[in-house]
């Protein structure tokens, strides 16, 4: 079953968020873009004093292939050195309502 990652980062927030998108190749208002392999959906916003990213992966390896190949290349270029909260959380029902 599909693994649910939420990140929370202080002090961050729509700049830094799209700086890194920037990076990846990703369009997130438009869907559009290089999304990686294994991110089956991906939600971010504004917090008291910081930023969330809220996404839904096929495994927790797919994830890591992706902070190790990209993500994490793309946070350090975009300056962006605040590490996150991160809670895991193993789904066992997953659905996309259109």
């Amino acid at each position: 079953m599909a693994e649910a990652l939420v990140l929370e980062f202080d002090g961050i927030g729509p700049d830094e968020y799209e700086a890194v998108n920037r990076e990846l190749g990703i369009d997130p208002a438009a869907g559009e873009g290089n999304w990686p392999a294994g991110l089956q959906w991906h939600g971010a916003g504004a917090t008291d004093g910081g930023w969330s990213v809220i996404e839904v992966w096929e495994s927790r390896e797919a994830q890591a292939a992706f902070m190790q190949e990209r993500l994490g290349a793309a946070l350090q270029a975009s300056g962006v050195t605040a590490v996150p909260s991160v809670t895991w959380v193993s789904l066992v029902a997953s659905h996309v309502v259109t």
